[in-house]
């Protein structure tokens, strides 16, 4: 899995936090942090052209998370609006490695470290990420999709 360079704005996805997101104490749930950072993904993907129900019907292969990290650092609260990151840090030929981070202006809130392993849908045994994926993100590392 190779490196690379940090890019100077990553792709950013806007949500907005619902009362089903918080907990008692009226702050989002810690794990809700990993559904946001889920929901970006997506999206990042589908900017390059990739939503995944078709990438999965085109080439059978699917992405599950395999490792994760989450730090949490400040309270988001109802109604917050958040900007969620997406800055892919390393490729591999079946894997990457995504940061992610929760921004409410300019305070971050929470962050983590995503490792995303491609399987096959039918068996989820690893496999290769389909070629355009690759061949997309290898060339347009510091990008954050086309415009």
């Amino acid at each position: 899995m190779s490196a690379l360079p940090a890019r100077v704005a990553p792709f950013a996805h806007t949500l907005r936090v619902y009362w089903e997101d918080t907990d008692a104490g009226g702050v989002v749930f810690y794990a809700n942090y990993l559904k946001f950072f889920e929901r970006a993904r997506t999206e990042w993907l589908r900017r390059w052209g990739f939503g995944q129900q078709q990438l999965r019907d085109d080439t059978g292969a699917i992405f599950v998370v395999t490792d994760t990290s989450l730090r949490c650092l400040r309270p988001a609260r109802l109604d917050d609006l958040l900007r969620i990151t997406v800055d892919l840090r390393r490729l591999g030929v079946a894997s990457m490695v995504i940061r992610q981070q929760a921004w409410r202006d300019d305070s971050l809130l929470a962050e983590g470290e995503i490792r995303i392993g491609c399987v096959d849908a039918g068996t989820f045994r690893p496999r290769r990420i389909p070629t355009p994926v690759l061949a997309a993100l290898e060339a347009n590392p510091g990008a954050t999709g086309p415009n």
